[in-house]
């Protein structure tokens, strides 16, 4: 057999699903485990490299060209699989590195590593049964090991929510937690997302009570918040790597929003001056800005509303 059948034969026997028994399956271990085809199975490497390496990697060693949009779909239908049955380390340099860094990376796992190093050798069926005899173990190693680095948060309703680990989810995070407890204690959250789960936490019932199509949650900011008493919807963008709410973003949501009667209070929220300073040029006039790290203040981009509150 060549080393793709190969590759297909190990992920078969140490359990990985149908779906993962396929030859884009077998041409990442390949890939992540620095395999050519020449190269004998003892010489595995542990290694962690990106996807976008994976991919060159087989096109170099493999001839098997991917286009560059195939990345997602090696990341949520091969490397979440192998993640989950202990075969694969996400990130095992950063474990707060966030999941749609473009620095995230992939790694053999210790224990798959050692149990592929025996494959076409007299150890290989007894190093197998021990690793599948340690599968369950594994990957309830690789749970605990993410339950760690979650950013934990209790909703205003009692609902309990773990956003994923990094910069951005944990900005999300404290604009619940910190920003909400100051300016809008009375606010519940009708909307909030993360950078790995994509839609984390949605009150569809409120959505439809203030006329916002259930349709457009890939639309939204990152944290919207609704006050019953005020009527207050608060929209407000974690700015870490995409944009504030700019000039369009804001004509974007308007348009969302076009049936809804609630007061619309728009909010960049940044994790310190210094991602703030980088945007400075792109917020919306009649926006507010808060930081994460001074969370007592609001900056106001509202014009002449200030001077008209100030009185003469």
């Amino acid at each position: 057999m060549g080393k793709i059948d190969e590759a297909i034969t190990i992920l078969q026997a140490m359990g990985l699903p149908k779906a993962q028994q396929n030859e884009r399956s077998a041409l990442t271990i390949l890939a992540l485990l620095d395999l050519k085809e020449d190269t004998h199975w003892s010489k595995s490497r542990k290694r962690a490299i990106r996807i976008h390496d994976i991919l060159i990697f087989i096109q170099e060693y493999y001839g098997k060209r991917y286009a560059e949009n195939t990345r997602e779909t090696i990341r949520r239908q091969t490397l979440h699989q192998f993640e989950q049955a202990g075969v694969v380390v996400r990130n095992p340099d950063d474990p707060f590195r966030p999941t749609n860094s473009p620095k995230t990376v992939y790694a053999p796992s210790n224990d798959a590593l050692e149990v592929i190093r025996t494959y076409d050798t007299p150890n290989w069926q007894s190093a197998l049964r021990q690793f599948v005899k340690n599968k369950g173990k594994l990957i309830e190693q690789y749970e605990k090991r993410k339950a760690k680095y979650v950013v934990p948060v209790d909703l205003p309703d009692g609902t309990h929510v773990d956003f994923s680990p990094g910069k951005h989810n944990k900005l999300q995070a404290n604009i619940i937690k910190e920003f909400r407890a100051r300016f809008c204690p009375e606010a519940g959250v009708v909307y909030v997302g993360d950078t790995a789960k994509k839609l984390l936490y949605v009150n569809e019932d409120l959505l439809k009570a203030l006329k916002i199509p259930t349709t457009k949650h890939d639309k939204m900011p990152d944290v919207v918040l609704y006050d019953p008493q005020k009527k207050h919807l608060f929209l407000i963008e974690a700015v870490t790597a995409h944009g504030p709410l700019s000039p369009k973003r804001q004509i974007e949501l308007e348009e969302i929003l076009e049936y809804c009667k609630a007061k619309r209070i728009y909010i960049s929220a940044f994790p310190d001056f210094r991602e703030f300073k980088r945007h400075i040029d792109n917020i919306a006039w009649e926006t507010e800005v808060w930081i994460e790290n001074n969370p007592d203040h609001i900056i106001h981009f509202d014009g002449t509303k200030f001077f008209a509150m100030c009185g003469d």
